[in-house]
């Protein structure tokens, strides 16, 4: 819940104070809501902005790439897997082959993914371009190409560096991690401030439609962002396992506790002819129950296997990744989604959620109806701190500083807890420290 607005001075006869909060709770939630509020909205509003649009890139794709991505007749047989790379290798004999992905829909093309020179090179697959050749499995006949990042058609590249970093590099990667630094503390200090009330159930869930206009608008924006709450925290907590700074901690702590997600190894093989070629490793992988699209990515040398995995994303989870000696077709290694620790199996689902996959369109509807909302609430807030404003003008005072009415244990409690999530979360932990120091010097200066 991010509203900007806080309560009028109390004014609360004895027995209304009792159903408030511990008053310096209250006052802590007030001034940390408004404050930040005001200057994290901004970023916010981006973040849900950008969020909406990424969230429909499937479709996107569907309509800018169409003629690349299915097929023109589907139906009858298929050819075989080997003429299908062959026609794309012909079309770039410069190229050479990184990975084949097979469609589970039989309208869909097969893309062969090519490395070859003059494209770029990245610290990781989120960095590193490749050319997706999209040929006809029905025809064997190439439907087109793209440069594409992890299998990532060149819209889909582009908007997911808008919602990460506005096509800014490193520098705007901040943006989206203050952003999602921050939420947290918004949300659940919004929580305090409505639910603390303890108000009627109704009053809670159903926002009011009489009283004055601010308290309409209070009611509304207390509603609504209780209902969003789950997702709010959701979106915060998977977003900021990718960002840069509080991604690393996250990793090193997934590290520290051996619960990363697993990477397959296989022993080397021996050269014994010649290799059984893409068919056979494809037929041997459906044998061994691998279902869905299918991604078999070559070996790096003739001494390395070849590697098969389900990449299909959604319920129900397939993870089975296979190693298979290209020479004798014998699979020499074997993962699968339960050899996957807990944590790594959250991650996972939890970085499909966000990025609306993990339940297909219903998973997107939900995740634009959190953005819309997120807006929604961004608005009412404003509208609050502007109704609030004082009648002879100027803006709405921001809330005392509640720092000396904390007894001293529980100001302690609050520094440890401040400086433990300082720690786990950098971007917050600089711009809190950042905020109490302007806020201190503001403070002197006007005493």
């Amino acid at each position: 819940m991010t509203t900007f607005d806080p309560d009028p001075p109390r004014t609360d006869t004895p027995e209304k104070a009792e159903s408030r909060p511990p008053r310096a709770l209250w006052a802590l939630a007030r001034r940390v809501h408004f404050l930040a509020g005001l200057a994290v909205a901004p970023f916010l509003a981006v973040l849900a902005l950008t969020g909406l649009l990424y969230a429909f890139t499937p479709q996107i794709n569907d309509v800018l790439y169409g003629d690349k991505l299915y097929v023109d007749a589907p139906g009858g047989p298929t050819r075989p897997l080997t003429e299908q790379v062959g026609a794309a290798l012909a079309a770039h004999p410069d190229g050479k082959l990184k990975s084949v992905i097979v469609p589970v829909d039989p309208d869909r093309t097969t893309q062969v993914v090519l490395d070859k020179p003059g494209l770029a090179k990245g610290d990781d697959h989120f960095s590193t371009e490749s050319l997706t050749v999209y040929v006809d499995p029905y025809t064997g006949k190439v439907d087109g190409e793209l440069i594409t990042v992890n299998n990532r058609p060149p819209a889909q590249v582009w908007l997911r560096k808008l919602h990460s970093s506005l096509h800014l590099g490193d520098v705007g990667r901040l943006y989206a991690e203050f952003a999602a630094s921050w939420l947290p503390f918004l949300v659940l200090g919004g929580l305090v401030l409505w639910v603390g009330k303890r108000r009627r159930l109704r009053t809670l869930l159903v926002p009011a439609s009489n009283g004055s206009a601010r308290a309409r608008t209070r009611s509304r924006h207390g509603v609504l962002g209780l209902w969003l709450t789950l997702g709010l925290l959701g979106l915060s907590a998977t977003g900021l396992t990718w960002s840069t700074h509080a991604g690393a901690r996250f990793d090193t702590a997934i590290a520290a506790l051996d619960a990363k997600s697993p990477s397959l190894s296989a022993p080397n093989v021996v050269a014994k002819g010649d290799p059984v070629g893409l068919d056979r490793v494809l037929s041997v992988a459906r044998a061994q129950g691998m279902e869905g699209q299918l991604t078999i990515t070559a070996p790096a040398s003739a001494a390395k296997a070849v590697k098969i995995a389900e990449t299909s994303e959604g319920l129900p989870i397939r993870k089975t990744t296979i190693a298979v000696d290209p020479y004798t077709a014998e699979v020499t290694a074997r993962q699968g989604w339960q050899d996957f620790p807990l944590l790594a199996k959250l991650t996972t689902l939890g970085v499909q959620a966000h990025s609306g996959t993990l339940f297909g369109f219903a998973n997107q509807l939900a995740l634009a109806l959190v953005a819309v909302g997120a807006l929604a609430l961004l608005v009412l807030g404003y509208r609050m701190w502007w109704q609030r404003r004082p009648t002879s003008g100027g803006l709405t005072p921001a809330p005392e500083p509640v720092w000396r009415q904390l007894p001293v244990p529980a100001l302690a409690a609050v520094v440890v807890a401040a400086a433990a999530l300082g720690w786990a979360m950098p971007v917050f932990g600089v711009t809190l420290v950042a905020f109490v120091a302007m806020d201190s010097v503001y403070r002197v200066g006007k005493g």
